[in-house]
Parts: structure tokens; C-alpha cells; sequence
């Protein structure tokens, strides 16, 4: 064991407070250490880490600024209560129903949480080239984009940014400055493209300088990048979004039924 732990400590060139704080990160996301439980003393830490006593509070310190941990110097620190949250997002896909609000906003109404939306932006400009591609726009062409912030509990949850092709979209709520009632599911649907199928492909990666302003992230730390895109019939591509959401305080569940 000491042979390993040296040479991982030779592969791992983070310090050690970033090391710990990695270590005792993955305790909290797995369950380990359970909201409201609390973390092993200084001592405790600083014998499993042979660390000292600064750097265990300097990792201490990183866990606190991520909202994983509450304490004070000197006192217990324990795990932050319902910091992670499970995203489902077969939950929230299909149309609300005639007057119900977007199912991502009832979805986390049903959790006991508080959940709005604020619109960032909507123009007609060229996507990235995934979700061009995903599109099957023509090298240079444009969709118009729609991208907004979801929040929980007055923090940000996650960015959402939607291109629609520009033959849907034009002369349709979608170009207009305003949200959907319903959300862009319902009202693609009431304009004759219903969502069939949906693909999602989930990769992590390091935010970028807006990611990290509008998440409101305490630090290098990654997020969850989901390229999603909405089929409708005949196979067709109505909908790609990008969804970013802070890898530390997320995960996604999917169900699968066997074929």
C-alpha cells in the first residue's frame, strides 16, 4: 500500500489540500458521507492523509466554498443538506399539458424545491458545429438560438442553450424575446413536430469564462456538458441543446428498457 500510495502521489500533481478535497468529494456525491452527517475530525484527516493541520483545513476550506460542507473553524463540519440533485430528464421531456408550466419547472416543484427560469438570449446566429452538424445545417448556415438559466432555490442550476432550424422556427414564439408557456416541447408540438425521439450525449469538460460567471462556480472544478437533440417524425432533427450544469453538485439517472 505505501508503495501505491507513492507512486500515485508521483502521477497526481495536484497538491494534497486538492487531493483530499477530491477524496472526500466523491465520499459525499457517492452517499459515504450522507447529508448531515459529519466529516471525520482534523486529526482523524490528518492521519489518513498524513497531512498536517493547514492543509487539511485548506481542503476543508475548498469543500466549503463548493456548498458541500458547513462549519465553522474549530467546530464539526458536516455534509450540507440536499446539495446533490439527480437529473432525470426522461421526466421532463415530453409536452406539458394545456396550461401546466415546463415539466422542468413542475419536475422540481414536485421536489419540494423552488425553480424558475430567466431568459438570457434570442437571435438567429451560427451554432457550433456539433450542433450544426447534429442539425444537418449547411457548412456557415444559422439557427436561431434561444438560451436561458434554470435555477433552484434562488442558485444557478443549470444553462440551457436550444437552436431550432430556421424554417421552424421563423414567425413562431421561438424567435420571440418572451418564455413559452408550456416550454419550446409543447409549442413544437402544437406546431406540428412533436418530440419522438430524443439523443443525449453527456461529456465533462472545464467551463468556459461564461459557464463560469452564469453557474456562479467556486472554482476549477467540471461541469456536465449534455448535447441534446429532439427528433420529431420522419427522424427528423427539430431541436439541439446544450445543457451545462456544475458536475459537483449533479448527476443524471436514465433508464433503459432491455430490447
Amino acid at each position: 500500500m505505501t508503495t501505491l500510495r507513492a507512486e500515485a502521489d508521483a502521477a497526481d500533481r495536484r497538491s494534497l489540500h486538492e487531493r483530499i478535497a477530491a477524496d472526500l468529494r466523491d465520499e459525499i456525491m457517492s452517499g459515504d458521507l450522507a447529508p448531515g452527517a459529519g466529516l471525520p475530525s482534523t486529526a482523524q484527516l490528518k492521519e489518513r492523509f498524513s497531512a498536517s493541520n493547514a492543509t487539511v483545513q485548506k481542503a476543508l476550506q475548498l469543500l466549503k466554498g463548493e456548498g458541500l460542507v458547513i462549519g465553522r473553524p474549530g467546530a464539526s463540519v458536516t455534509v450540507r443538506e440536499h446539495r446533490q440533485r439527480t437529473i432525470r430528464p426522461a421526466a421532463y421531456m415530453a409536452p406539458a399539458a394545456s396550461g401546466e408550466p415546463y415539466r422542468w419547472l413542475s419536475e422540481a416543484a414536485n421536489s419540494g424545491a423552488r425553480a424558475h427560469s430567466t431568459l438570457i438570449e434570442v437571435a438567429e446566429e451560427k451554432p457550433p458545429a456539433d450542433v450544426a452538424a447534429a442539425l444537418g445545417l449547411q457548412p456557415g448556415g444559422t439557427a436561431v438560438l434561444r438560451c436561458q438559466l434554470l435555477s433552484i432555490d434562488d442558485e444557478p442550476a443549470e444553462l440551457v442553450t436550444s437552436y431550432y432550424p430556421l424554417d421552424i422556427a421563423h414567425g413562431t414564439a421561438l424567435t420571440e424575446r418572451r418564455r413559452i408557456a408550456g416550454g419550446t416541447p409543447t409549442l413544437l408540438a402544437a406546431l406540428g413536430h412533436p418530440p419522438r425521439v430524443s439523443v443525449d450525449r453527456v461529456s465533462a469538460r472545464v467551463a468556459t469564462q461564461d459557464q463560469y460567471r452564469l453557474l456562479r462556480l467556486p472554482g476549477d472544478l467540471p461541469v456536465l456538458r449534455t448535447l441534446r437533440v429532439v427528433h420529431s417524425d420522419d427522424d427528423r432533427p427539430v431541436e439541439a441543446t446544450v445543457m451545462v450544469k456544475a458536475g459537483h453538485l449533479y448527476e443524471v439517472q436514465y433508464e433503459f428498457t432491455p430490447e
